[in-house]
């Protein structure tokens, strides 16, 4: 794999670091700015919708600048918003700050899934992308819990000055490793808005809307069922949920090679495997053992479905298939509102710490009936990822500089 993919990796674990580690930093931050846990919370959704609406917004302003220098930028911003954050010296402007952080957020991930792709041979471009989400999942393994120890030990604020340090680092390695195409051609703001007009684009952001859901209406209380159902101390949460990255990092490695191969068979697969998983996890929750080899699985089959739901949308718009890419990410997002939001439903009517998880087989079940739909209705022949991602021509070595 080439180099270039190391660096979005880098730049993909500095994103999934400051995504996540601010559940982890609650309680922190409410005690020093004087504010309830609760309400500190809304920083969780500050980010969120920095992603929704960034991912569309900058994609769109960025069309018709070079791919190599528009990551550069939008690592540039991430860090400028992860420096806002450390110094915001209330909480109103700590809310601007992560919303700042979040813009880039989709964007990001939507160019460099298209830059990814177009590193390597058509045979391997899931995997190219796979390889840059990487540095999402270990981000849940490594990044996560030490910037978690480091906020507690430290205060917060040095987590957000780490995360700007990562982020100075993947600006530099992006512009190091990252080729720069010659003469390299965009079909312009209105192509793209043409691309997320194409029927299977939509369905394809649509499962991963409803698909996705299924993932977060657990994840989002997996603390609370494996202290509450399961019988774990909260010391112990960490850990889970660092298993759950193991998964997630699992899934993705799989996923890559798979979505090669078979793309719809892929995302037809996972889709049924996570809402097998979530309705077992309904029984193996209450025994430790099994609850904890349940999460590893979870967060295996939950992320093999966002491979083959990033080419499946790359491949449909692969005329114009920049903002369409990021759009998925805005879909990703959305899934992480609104599986929180139902699985919060659930336990609110008083159907029990377990009944996220059948929620979440319902959005899974729901996700998998539209990628069928969509894969009947498709008119064009089945593949695995070798659909032309873009409609430029793939790099040659004399044209790298």
């Amino acid at each position: 794999m080439p180099l270039a993919l190391l660096a979005l990796a880098v730049s993909a674990f500095g994103i999934g670091t400051t995504e996540f580690v601010m559940m982890g930093l609650l309680p922190n931050v409410a005690n020093d700015l004087g504010t309830s846990v609760p309400t500190a919370g809304y920083l969780v959704s500050a980010y969120a919708i920095g992603v929704v609406v960034g991912a569309p917004l900058l994609t769109a302003l960025g069309s018709r600048i070079p791919r190599k220098r528009m990551l550069v930028l939008l690592m540039a911003l991430f860090t400028v918003g992860n420096l806002a954050s450390a110094f915001a010296p209330s909480f109103g402007l700590l809310i601007a700050g992560r919303v700042l952080a979040g813009l880039p957020h989709g964007a990001f991930f939507g160019v460099g899934a298209v830059v990814a792709a177009r590193l390597v041979t058509e045979d391997r471009r899931a995997r190219a992308v796979a390889t840059m989400f990487l540095g999402l999942t270990i981000a849940n393994i490594v990044g996560v819990p030490v910037a978690t120890l480091l906020g507690q030990h430290l205060g917060w604020r040095a987590t957000f000055l780490v995360v700007a340090g990562i982020g100075v680092v993947a600006m530099a390695s992006l512009a190091r490793l990252v080729p720069q195409v010659a003469d390299e051609q965009h079909g312009g703001l209105r192509q793209e808005l043409g691309a997320l007009r194409n029927r299977q684009v939509v369905l394809g952001l649509l499962t991963a809307v409803f698909g996705f859901a299924g993932v977060f209406a657990v994840y989002s209380y997996l603390a609370s069922m494996m202290t509450e159902v399961t019988g774990f101390g909260e010391s112990t949460v960490t850990l889970v949920l660092a298993l759950f990255g193991i998964g997630m990092t699992l899934g993705a490695l799989i996923a890559g090679p798979l979505t090669d191969r078979a793309l719809r068979p892929t995302l037809y697969g996972s889709l049924a495997a996570l809402a097998a998983v979530l309705v077992v996890f309904d029984f193996t929750v209450h025994t430790k053992w099994a609850a904890l080899l349940s999460v590893v699985v979870l967060g295996a089959v939950g992320f093999m479905t966002t491979t083959p739901l990033q080419m499946l949308v790359m491949n449909k718009a692969r005329h114009a298939p920049t903002l369409a890419s990021a759009s998925n990410h805005s879909a990703f997002n959305l899934a992480n509102a609104g599986g929180a939001w139902l699985g919060g439903v659930a336990i609110a009517a008083g159907w029990g710490w377990t009944s996220p998880t059948l929620v979440g087989a319902v959005l899974a079940v729901i996700g998998l009936a539209i990628a069928l739909i969509a894969g009947l209705t498709d008119r064009e022949p089945a593949s695995g990822s070798r659909v032309v991602a873009s409609s430029e021509p793939m790099p040659q070595l004399s044209e790298v500089r």
